[in-house]
Parts: C-alpha cells; sequence; structure tokens
C-alpha cells in the first residue's frame, strides 16, 4: 500500500533541501523527489565558487555549502528520492498522485514545487566535432581550478559566471581571454573591472569559429577566433576552452485540468510571498515562485522554503500556529542540543 505523506516536495536544490529540513522541524511527514542523481540543484554548477551573502555565515564554496544543505535536510529523517523526474500531478479528492517518468506514483496531501529553473542544461558550442572534446579540455563548468593552473585558457560567454570564473581563473592561469559576441558585456560592472584588472583579456563582437586537433587528435591544440564587425580572424594556441552561453532549463511538469496555476513568462508559477499558489494544496519556493517583491538570492530562497511550509502547516492543520518555534525553544531540538553538548564536553575534556 502506497504511504500518503503530507508534503512531497519536488526538486532537490537548495529551495528544496530547506524546506525539508523546515517541514521535518514542522512535524509533517515529509519527501523529496529530485530528477537528478545528485542533490544540490544549481549550486552543483559551481562547486569552487565561494558563496558570500548568506547571512552570519563565512564565506563557504559551493561543494561544502551543498554538503552542510543536504546534513541540514536530513535532520529529521524524511523520505528522499534521486534520478526521479516528476512530469505529471493529478488530483483525487483530497489527495495528490505525483506520477514520475519512471512509471512510479507517489501520494500526498500537499505538494511544495522548488524545481528552480528547471533540469539545467549548458548550451553546447555549436561547432562540428566539439562534443568530442568534451572529455579533455572543453568544459561547460568549471569543476576544478586546480586543472588550469598555468594554462593558457580561453572563456567564450560576457554573463556573470564567465566573468566571474576569468577573475578566479586569473591568479592562477597563464593567460585567461574572454571573447564574447556581442558589443558589451552583460555580466557586473564591478566583476568586470576585477577581471580588467587583473589583466584577463576581453574581446568583444568575437566569437570561436574553429577548433583544431591536437596530433593524436584527443584534445583541442588551436582555436579560431573571428570578429563580426572586421571580419578579422586570428588562430591561437590553447589549453583549456570553458564555454559560458547559459542553461537551456527544461521543467516538463504538467497538471490534470481540475489543477490549473497561472504563471510568469510562460515558465515561473504565480503566487504569495507566503508560498501559496492558485491551486489550494500546491505550494511553490525558490526560484520557480513569482511575486511581488521577490529576493533573487538564497537567503530569499530560505525564506521562500520556511513561508510555503508555515503554509502548509496551517492548510493541514489549521489550528497550528502560523510560524515555527525558534530553535533555541524548540522541543524537536532539545534532544539534539544535548547531544551535540555533551559530545563537545567530551571534545574539551
Amino acid at each position: 500500500m502506497q504511504q500518503i505523506y503530507d508534503v512531497t516536495i519536488i526538486g532537490g536544490g537548495p529551495a528544496g533541501l530547506y524546506s525539508a529540513f523546515y517541514s521535518g522541524l514542522r512535524g509533517l511527514k515529509t519527501k523529496l523527489i529530485e530528477s537528478q542523481q545528485q542533490l544540490g540543484g544549481k549550486v552543483l554548477l559551481y562547486p569552487e565558487k565561494l558563496i558570500w551573502d548568506i547571512g552570519g555565515h563565512p564565506p563557504v564554496s559551493g561543494d561544502q555549502f551543498v554538503q552542510q544543505l543536504i546534513a541540514q535536510a536530513k535532520t529529521f529523517d524524511p523520505t528522499i528520492l534521486t534520478g526521479t523526474k516528476i512530469d505529471f500531478i493529478e488530483r483525487q479528492d483530497d489527495i495528490f498522485i505525483l506520477h514520475s517518468a519512471q512509471g512510479d506514483q507517489h501520494y500526498s496531501k500537499t505538494v511544495l514545487i522548488a524545481v528552480g529553473g528547471g533540469i539545467i542544461n549548458p548550451q553546447k558550442l555549436t561547432l562540428d566535432g566539439a562534443e568530442k572534446y568534451e572529455m579533455t579540455n572543453l568544459h561547460y563548468t568549471v569543476q576544478s581550478y586546480q586543472r588550469f593552473v598555468d594554462k593558457d585558457v580561453i572563456i567564450s560567454g560576457g554573463g556573470n559566471a564567465a566573468i566571474d570564473w576569468a577573475v578566479e581563473l586569473s591568479r592562477i592561469a597563464k593567460n585567461v581571454t574572454v571573447v564574447y559576441r556581442k558589443d558589451t558585456l552583460s555580466a557586473h560592472e564591478a566583476t568586470i573591472q576585477e577581471a580588467l584588472a587583473a589583466g584577463v583579456q576581453i574581446e568583444c563582437n568575437t566569437t570561436i569559429t574553429k577548433l583544431t586537433a591536437n596530433a593524436d587528435k584527443t584534445a583541442i591544440q588551436l582555436v579560431t577566433c573571428e570578429n563580426s564587425k572586421t571580419k578579422q580572424s586570428y588562430t591561437r594556441q590553447i589549453d583549456e576552452v570553458i564555454v559560458s552561453h547559459g542553461y537551456n532549463c527544461e521543467a516538463s511538469l504538467e497538471f490534470d485540468q481540475a489543477i490549473t496555476i497561472p504563471k510568469k513568462d510562460d515558465y515561473y508559477f504565480e503566487g504569495k510571498a507566503t508560498g501559496e499558489t492558485a491551486q489550494p494544496g500546491i505550494f511553490a519556493a525558490g526560484d520557480i515562485l513569482a511575486f511581488e517583491g521577490k529576493i533573487h538570492l538564497l537567503l530569499g530562497t530560505f525564506q521562500d522554503a520556511a513561508n510555503a511550509v508555515n503554509s502548509i502547516k496551517t492548510f493541514l492543520e489549521p489550528t497550528a500556529y502560523r510560524h515555527g518555534i525558534v530553535s533555541s525553544h524548540n522541543e524537536a531540538f532539545k534532544e539534539k542540543n544535548r547531544s551535540i553538548i555533551e559530545k563537545h564536553l567530551i571534545q574539551v575534556k
């Protein structure tokens, strides 16, 4: 017999993971379902990038931050499924049935959608044969800075990610060049100035037009670039190529005819800061939720998650407190606090 959960969270990024923690804090029977094999969402794309803008938290790498989020999400032992893509939700009486692409069904009293920008796939370099270099020196994300020490690096792209990588790599690489197809970069002005001050060479109106392999045909040795205005091109030797052209987001979540939720820009769910949508029983948090005054930062994601879970709690139990009790007074933490204190005392002795 299928278990029925109080809340099923769709999405295992920061919004979904914090929602799992907070729903456990509020005593809800919780399931979290993530389509990818790993939890962490978009932060997984930047494992070595330092995150500074979380209140009261020292700068932390993306990888460490994800591990901490996962550990926190597991505090109250939710059921967690990865590699499971929910693509259809229907309602039968007071229960939602979530259908996965794998053919499974999941039953829940409420649903919290936290899919962010959807399943993330990088926009690939559209040159013949480019894909064969993805196993060697053509990169769509930077997994480890160590690989780029003393290397000649070219980055295609002009957004925040591209320029952030250029700044970081300028400290360890031999040379860093950024090429961008438009007149001006779209990254933050301060970051651009930092890149220029670090000696990064920036070439606008320029695209990569050809990749030439090394002798054994396993890696890129030469890159040809062309300026779209002057029509001049050049070919140079290169060690590593990074492509940062953004991402194609796929979120093919569909609903039966009884469920209607207005969308913004044909993707984001319109709702309230409380996490409520137009469909009773379906809530949202994180990037997928659109409302006036939205904060598109991690701190906003955590507030979204807490608000949505609080709304779910009172939806299921109308007489419950509107907000969760702070951790210092919450019964759910008494035993855990005692264990941590005892462990600390043993270490001190």
